[in-house]
């Protein structure tokens, strides 16, 4: 994707408020450069130490004290002088790829790390933060930062439960009041933000399933348990019970992406494997998930004499935008590009552990648009092929200062 971008600001737009931190031409190419370098070194959850040590040394030019986590990835790094007082306004984003292999071809800034891709955009959430850091941190040597702000590069948020629960642990809400961040959205052009009150997200978790019995021949399943049958009514009528024991509004659903038995057409086997995602749009409802998934799983396979054994992996709850946060980032992108450069959005069925920063402090998540207005092809997030209209860079850059500099 090209990187010829709208480099307009508010300040070139008749009747917009005047902001300071828009972003200077010379640091949206070391940006977009930056970026590049990133999307051609994924490093998975928990492993970023090149990553960390990239943002670290740019940080440090400016002057900045950066702090590496005590889990060895990630880091935070606080502009402005906090009085102990006023909470500090946080920028947060995430850093790690996907275990996937870079699909793009003819691309100069193509993944060199085999079966490793950035294909979510961590890569441009990264640049963003660093970016608006570098700039709110020029307005601070100038005098002209009101209020102290955090930036957190997250490690691991594709590892579930999501890097973001290590992170708190380590202290990186200490101090602070509210929590912004942005993900990439392929729907939605550059240029634009999608947003939403309330729940963006829904929740994510992992199951996975053993099924085990004594196993036999096919010609005899009367006297053994015939564990694929059982493994086939497992995969098709658990969705189905659990989904009509919760409010259907809630959204509760329970999706396989691997089931594996038996190794030879007349045997039956003794063992069955199934693992897939439970998503729910609703935050009661998750918290009422695993005992409803364990009850359907246990009944349905106890019919046909198959043990069970049950891995349910708690994985996010839903992003849950705070209103007045959200009309912050409205306000912020307003100022900079309009009214018109805000949609707004629906709910993704996709997770995303900055819910978990929102069981600390208010906060709020906006879509940023990545796809070339005009575009009809959909780059889809966890796709190989997966990239982005880098003027979309810039556009985060300034609605994360526009939004430090709003806050109040």
């Amino acid at each position: 994707m090209s990187a010829d971008t709208d480099s307009t600001s508010d300040a070139d737009r008749p009747g917009m408020p005047l902001l300071p931190g828009t972003l200077p031409e010379a640091l949206r190419a070391e940006l977009i450069a930056f970026r590049r370098d990133m999307h051609m070194h994924p490093e998975l959850g928990n492993q970023e130490f090149r990553t960390t040590a990239a943002i670290k040394t740019r940080l440090e030019k400016a002057g900045l004290r950066p702090q590496v986590l005590k889990l060895g990835t990630g880091l935070i790094c606080d502009i402005g002088t906090w009085d102990g007082v006023r909470p500090r306004l946080a920028l947060r984003a995430d850093i790690d790829g996907l275990p996937i292999p870079d699909m793009k071809t003819g691309c100069a800034y193509r993944s060199t790390v085999p079966d490793r891709a950035h294909a979510c955009g961590h890569d441009v959430h990264t640049s963003v933060v660093l970016g608006a850091g570098l700039v709110l941190a020029g307005m601070d040597r100038a005098g002209t930062l009101p209020h102290p702000v955090r930036l957190i590069f997250q490690p691991a948020e594709e590892v579930l439960p999501g890097g973001a629960t290590d992170a708190i642990a380590a202290g990186v809400l200490d101090g602070v009041g509210r929590i912004i961040g942005v993900h990439c959205d392929p729907r939605v052009d550059a240029g634009r933000i999608g947003l939403r009150h309330g729940p963006i997200t829904s929740a994510c978790d992992r199951l996975d399933i053993s099924l085990d019995g004594p196993g036999g021949h096919t010609a005899r399943p009367h006297l053994t348990t015939d564990l694929v049958i059982a493994a086939a009514k497992v995969a098709t009528e658990v969705p189905a019970l659990v989904a009509r024991r919760v409010d259907a509004r809630s959204g509760l659903a329970l999706t396989w992406g691997r089931i594996e038995s038996g190794h030879a057409c007349n045997v039956i086997p003794q063992h069955a494997e199934l693992s897939g995602t439970v998503r729910c749009l609703d935050l009661q409802s998750w918290r009422l998930a695993p005992d409803l998934v364990h009850a359907a799983i246990d009944e349905v396979a106890g019919l046909y004499r198959a043990k069970t054994e049950i891995t349910y992996v708690r994985g996010v709850p839903p992003v849950v935008n705070d209103p007045q946060v959200t009309k912050l980032l409205r306000d912020a992108m307003t100022a900079r590009r309009g009214a018109a450069s805000v949609q707004d959005t629906e709910q993704s069925l996709g997770g995303e552990d900055f819910s978990w920063y929102l069981e600390h402090v208010p906060g709020a998540m906006a879509r940023l648009g990545v796809r070339r207005p005009g575009e009809r092809t959909v780059r889809d997030l966890h796709q190989g092929d997966f990239d982005v209209d880098e003027s979309s860079i810039a556009v985060g850059v300034e609605l994360f200062t526009a939004a430090a500099l709003l806050d109040t």
